[in-house]
């Protein structure tokens, strides 16, 4: 199962009712953070969650409202004597970015890994979770992230048997090992039937609508979108300043064919994003307008009954 958190819903500046857009994913032990705004840490106390377990940190770009709580977080870790090294993926210049913010946070006890994006995708697993780094469209070079945990088919002990598979291999083959005893060779697909649905979150903030954004959100059970405004006049608004719409992120929701939408990174001027969901539902019937620290946990389909 994945714990999921989106710690603040607001863009370009923290409002006293709204935190700066970040979110925080709980998966085998450690913890994933996509961005780090002013005030995350706060955000992630209120949760009752800690930082300590971060393990990864995502940014999808460098503006102030997506990074600038990151020196805080850092030496908070620092304090609490972590050794174990945390890695960092974002786009190009990270290490220059990051190693800047440090001039305030400069001797830590841990590593910092650096993963710098430089192709329009690229894919990393950590423990599991398989991360999906992809192009957006924004003004400055931006990175959405879809999340995934794939789901091996169930074991068939009829299937091992009739193969005359020796028991003491049922459980590595079921691990998805390939293994080689006396001249033969026992691969999983032997054993295993086909792939079952895995889970799938995807998000993406400070962009433009693209097929990208829709081919890496395909059947997510939960799509995370930018909705920088919903008044329906501020459409060109949106297209100057390379941002989104409620409406375009339900449109891109559907296409996507997804479970879920939660909008996010509200405008400070969007006093009341609440007043827009019907017609926002009208696009797309799932979409939900969140408030800070939304928190579901999605879990594998045979489970959520």
């Amino acid at each position: 199962m994945l714990d999921v958190c989106l710690l603040g819903t607001g863009g370009m500046m923290p409002l006293p009712y709204r935190a700066l857009t970040s979110l925080m994913l709980r998966y085998n032990g450690m913890s994933v953070l996509v961005d780090c705004g002013e005030g995350t840490q706060v955000s992630v106390r209120q949760q009752g969650w800690s930082v300590k377990p971060i393990d990864v940190i995502c940014f999808t770009h460098y503006h102030a409202d997506h990074i600038s709580g990151l020196p805080g977080l850092l030496l908070t870790l620092g304090n609490a004597e972590r050794t174990e090294p945390i890695t960092m993926i974002g786009p190009k210049r990270l290490e220059k970015v990051v190693n800047s913010l440090r001039v305030i946070a400069p001797e830590l006890p841990f590593e910092i890994k650096f993963i710098e994006l430089d192709k329009s995708e690229d894919t990393f697993t950590f423990n599991g979770l398989k991360i999906n780094a992809f192009k957006v469209n924004h003004n400055v070079t931006c990175y959405g992230y879809s999340f995934e945990i794939e789901r091996a088919g169930k074991f068939n002990p009829e299937r091992a048997k009739s193969q005359e598979i020796p028991l003491q291999y049922w459980g590595r083959l079921q691990k998805g090992e390939i293994i080689e005893e006396d001249g033969k060779v026992y691969t999983p697909d032997m054993v295993l039937g086909e792939v079952r649905k895995g889970i799938k979150l995807t998000y993406c903030t400070d962009t433009r609508p693209t097929d990208g954004i829709v081919k890496n959100a395909k059947g997510s059970d939960l799509f995370i979108c930018e909705g920088m405004y919903g008044e329906s006049d501020k459409l060109v608004k949106a297209k100057e300043n390379k941002h989104m719409t409620f409406y375009e992120a339900a449109d891109l929701a559907k296409q996507a064919e997804v479970n879920e939408l939660w909008l996010t990174h509200y405008s400070p001027s969007l006093v009341r994003p609440q007043d827009y969901k019907d017609e926002v539902r009208k696009i797309f019937s799932s979409t939900v307008i969140p408030k800070d620290r939304r928190t579901t946990t999605l879990v594998f389909e045979e489970e959520n009954v």
